[in-house]
């Protein structure tokens, strides 16, 4: 797999990303449907063996579920993958609305929660 410099830093990332939104399964507004979690964690494990060393993942992606799941599937191997997590949108209690909250102590909330998730 091809690997390209990202900016000024020393990672090397992989041309091809692996995004995980469908991973989020469903119970949320915006759900690809039912995802079999076993499946999921089979294809980040393919991804990684192929050479993809990125992951795309958000907490909205399945109330965080998807973060959850990139988090079992990377156990023991983190250091050699880089995740991409977002922060900014949030769900309401009942996964029904989305609303954005760029508060310095939100981002800090949902930092360290993402942290947890993975």
């Amino acid at each position: 797999m091809q690997k390209r410099k990202l900016g000024w830093t020393d990672l090397e990332l992989s041309v091809i990303g692996l995004g995980t939104w469908a991973a989020g399964g469903s119970g949320w507004k915006f759900s690809w449907g039912e995802q079999d979690d076993f499946l999921t964690i089979k294809t980040i494990h393919k991804a990684i063996d192929i050479g993809i060393n990125w992951i795309d993942t958000a907490p909205v992606y399945g109330l965080g579920h998807a973060e959850e799941i990139t988090g079992r599937a990377i156990k023991g191997i983190k250091n050699k993958i880089i995740i991409a997590t977002k922060c900014g949108r949030r769900w309401s209690n009942d996964g029904k609305e989305l609303y954005g909250d760029l508060r310095k102590q939100e981002i800090k909330k949902e930092c360290e929660a993402s942290l947890k998730r993975l």
